[in-house]
């Protein structure tokens, strides 16, 4: 955490020390929930893009999900990638899109004007508990279901009738 805070202020410290007019026309590049949207929307913006983000993560290099589904090959980088991209498109337009607690103080720290404070709490409790989220949903409902079942389509089996003919069923999700 220390070592991402502080990579957080030297990256910031790099675009201020290399483009100073814009660094202070722009806010120094900071987060802030627009002035369009509620602090609780903001904060709801953060915790539900982390989670995604968080979630898409967990999924794509579960090594239980590996030897559950090896008949999909998994390229991790494609989806997490693609949960980026997302949740960038999403959360830009309400907060600047945080979903780094690091990357929201570095710029924060370095323009130090009050605006980039007033908001710094959501960037920092609504990571958190979106990943918190993520990682109790993966964990205690994902991980949890025994091989071989899906989470909307159980595996089943056996037998039906239908107009007194006994039809066998073998589902397998």
């Amino acid at each position: 955490m220390i070592a991402q805070m502080a990579g957080g202020i030297c990256g910031a410290g790099l675009v201020k020390g290399l483009q100073k007019t814009p660094f202070q026309v722009l806010g120094g590049a900071t987060n802030t929930v627009s002035a369009d949207f509620s602090i609780g929307t903001g904060l709801a913006a953060e915790i539900i893009g982390t989670f995604f983000l968080v979630y898409v993560v967990y999924s794509a290099t579960d090594a239980k999900r590996k030897a559950r589904d090896s008949h999909v090959p998994v390229l991790a980088p494609l989806p997490i990638g693609l949960a980026v991209l997302v949740v960038h498109l999403a959360t830009i337009p309400i907060t600047g899109c945080g979903i780094n607690p690091a990357r929201s103080f570095g710029p924060a720290a370095l323009w130090n004007h009050q605006q980039a404070w007033d908001d710094q709490w959501i960037f920092w409790v609504g990571p958190f508990i979106g990943a918190t989220l993520a990682a109790a949903f993966h964990q205690f409902v994902i991980r949890a279901l025994p091989l071989g079942s899906h989470f909307l389509f159980p595996t089943m089996s056996g037998s039906m009738s239908i107009s007194g003919r006994k039809l066998e069923t073998k589902l397998s999700g």
